[in-house]
């Protein structure tokens, strides 16, 4: 029983010291605050507790289900690095390219805010917010690698399993809510220019993150091509 209940905790620790790192609320939180300059606080409020749901069923679906699903389509993981990659990219290549808003600008959003319908905040939550910009092919992959690797010992591995990893993933999408939810209050400490410097070079992070993923997909599948094409070469 005693080691039924520490391995138990054991694969919380596990599941929550693999995402957090890679997820990591206090540094998305930042970007999550550049891509909704044009809502308001209470609509905000609405994005980060959305993004947490969606975060959370998101990495369980793709722990407990993510391989058969490749499998399935016959897709590799190097392909979903590409592809989220590009994605990430694409979205950090946009905040960068936006042009600095005057304050008439921002009141005029802030006032168009208050027409965005629930089901605009839901899609939006959802694409980019959710996924790729908080939930990307990167913390796909380790939800992945962690629903095939997690094992329990005992009668009762098959309940320890998916209790553990959902207790930890909603400790996780919590502190995704936490902190994508209190972001701007933070930012006010940096005061206006500060706020601006700060959520430039997020956006630049972002974009050498895509660039990141994209190589490292592309790298692996170039490395699977030359393990296979080599020794035919080889023979000729």
């Amino acid at each position: 029983m005693l080691q039924t209940i520490t391995t138990f905790l054991g694969n919380i620790l596990l599941v929550v010291a693999a995402l957090m790192p890679i997820l990591n609320p206090p540094g998305h939180a930042p970007i999550f605050l550049s891509m909704t300059t044009a809502y308001n606080e209470q609509e905000k409020a609405i994005l980060a507790r959305r993004v947490g749901i969606y975060s959370f069923f998101l990495i369980l679906v793709s722990m407990f289900t993510g391989s058969y699903v490749l499998d399935f389509f016959e897709v590799s993981l190097p392909i979903i690095r590409v592809a989220g990659g590009l994605l990430v990219a694409a979205a950090g290549w946009k905040l960068l390219s936006e042009e600095g808003k005057s304050s008439n600008r921002k009141l005029e959003e802030q006032a168009e805010a208050l027409e965005h319908s629930t089901e605009e905040l839901r899609s939006r939550a959802f694409y980019p917010l959710t996924f790729p910009i908080t939930v990307g092919p990167g913390t796909i992959t380790v939800a992945i690698t962690l629903g095939a690797g997690l094992k329990g010992p005992g009668l009762l591995h098959r309940l320890d399993m998916p209790i553990a990893s959902i207790i930890a993933t909603a400790l996780v999408a919590y502190s995704l809510y936490f902190c994508y939810r209190y972001a701007e209050r933070i930012m006010r400490l940096l005061g206006s220019t500060g706020t601006i410097v700060f959520l430039r070079l997020s956006a630049f992070i972002l974009f050498c993150l895509g660039v990141q993923i994209v190589w490292d997909g592309a790298s692996a599948l170039l490395a699977d091509f030359v393990a296979h094409s080599a020794p035919a070469l080889l023979k000729r």
